[in-house]
């Protein structure tokens, strides 16, 4: 296949883009930073540059975006919804324009769609949540759903967190849990929704060429955790204790909005799609997933 990718530098980006390479995809990025080789979108409007280099492609993939650790600041909002809603329109809106619009159009989302829900088992059929982070994810998705009106095929991929010792969350933890230090967060028992990277990207893989995989699909393992859970997972596949909680205060007075909506909020996320469509986890439960990924930090073929 000939797929545009968006993102292709990034965690998940990168590791896609390295995988659809091995399998004979054809990868191109789009790319706000001209370069050979790549098609070129503007930073501030994301409008590429010769809409005309959006035809042809069997599937464009967009997974750029803002990230969204950090302080909350006004501005760092406003880059966290237009890097994904305004992105995402520019693209729907430049298919138009085009003689041969992508087939697939697969857009990163999260399960932050869903809010904070307690215990509550959430699948792709549950409704949307409240905060800032719901709010962005659902017009993320009502953005790149206005492709199907052009026959495109859309398919939401709801990221949990992404467990890699290359990049994002695992590997900012991981060296205050080998100095062991590390403990949960708050009281602990607010639930994670996870999966490993290379989980991520062979379901990525799959829903590109199944085309039964459409709409909102969560990319999350089936055995989401408590955060508790999750701290005495990483401790023992690292033999450190963790008897050092950061309590809800300190996280707060470090970032302030984000600390509620991203490392205090509760999502119990299933893969029902996935589980239904017959993807099988290479990694389902936390306490293996993790011992596979300290046993094997490139994080490939755990």
């Amino acid at each position: 296949m000939k797929i545009l990718l968006s993102g292709a530098s990034g965690l998940v980006g990168g590791a896609l883009r390295s995988r659809l390479a091995e399998t004979g995809h054809e990868i191109t990025p789009l790319s706000r930073t001209p370069a050979l080789n790549a098609v070129h979108w503007h930073a501030d409007t994301y409008a590429v540059e010769n809409p005309q280099q959006l035809s042809g492609w069997d599937a464009v993939i967009h997974l750029a975006g803002e990230p969204i650790i950090g302080r909350w600041t006004p501005t760092k909002k406003r880059l966290i919804r237009e890097s994904r809603v305004k992105s995402t329109h520019a693209l729907v809106r430049a298919f138009e324009q085009v003689s041969a619009p992508p087939r697939l159009f697969m857009v990163a989302s999260a399960t932050g769609y869903y809010g904070h829900r307690d215990e509550e088992s959430l699948t792709e059929a549950s409704n949307g949540g409240n905060g800032f982070l719901a709010e962005v994810c659902q017009a993320w998705e009502a953005a790149a759903a206005l492709a199907t009106d052009q026959g495109i095929r859309v398919v939401n991929l709801r990221f949990g967190i992404i467990l890699s010792p290359r990049g994002g969350a695992l590997k900012t933890m991981l060296p205050a849990f080998r100095w062991g230090v590390g403990g949960r967060l708050g009281d602990g028992r607010q639930y994670m929704s996870w999966i490993t990277i290379n989980d991520a990207v062979n379901l990525m893989a799959e829903a590109l060429g199944n085309e039964s995989y459409t709409g909102p699909i969560n990319v999350v393992a089936p055995g989401a955790c408590t955060n508790q859970q999750f701290t005495q997972a990483l401790g023992a596949a690292l033999s450190r204790p963790t008897i050092l909680p950061v309590p809800r205060w300190g996280m707060r007075l470090a970032f302030g909005e984000m600390a509620d909506e991203l490392l205090l909020t509760s999502q119990r996320v299933v893969p029902a799609q996935a589980e239904a469509l017959g993807f099988r986890f290479d990694h389902a439960q936390i306490e293996e997933a993790l011992r596979a990924l300290i046993r094997n930090p490139s994080g490939q073929s755990v």
